[in-house]
């Protein structure tokens, strides 16, 4: 969640540049929300790829717990990527 609020910082930094006409304020303002932004879709794909093996593992084991807890962290890493 702190990679949204990072975003919206930038995002905020980057409009104030963009209505002042201060060319330095408003890239750091993007790139400030573009880093927050990686983070948080980076984050995201290794939820969903920790998810996807333990639901595996889970299934071929028999292990219901484990395939849910994996299931769990899959939906929770396509939830932090698509924002």
């Amino acid at each position: 969640m702190n990679e949204r609020v990072d975003e919206l910082k930038g995002d905020v930094k980057q409009g104030l540049g963009k209505l002042t006409g201060n060319e330095r304020l408003e890239a750091e303002g993007k790139a400030e929300h573009d880093a927050a932004k990686a983070e948080r879709e980076l984050k995201g794909a290794a939820n969903q790829a920790k998810g996807s093996v333990k639901e595996e593992i889970g299934k071929l084991t028999g292990d219901e717990s484990l395939e849910a807890e994996g299931a769990a962290d899959r939906l929770k890493g396509d939830v932090q990527r698509t924002g």
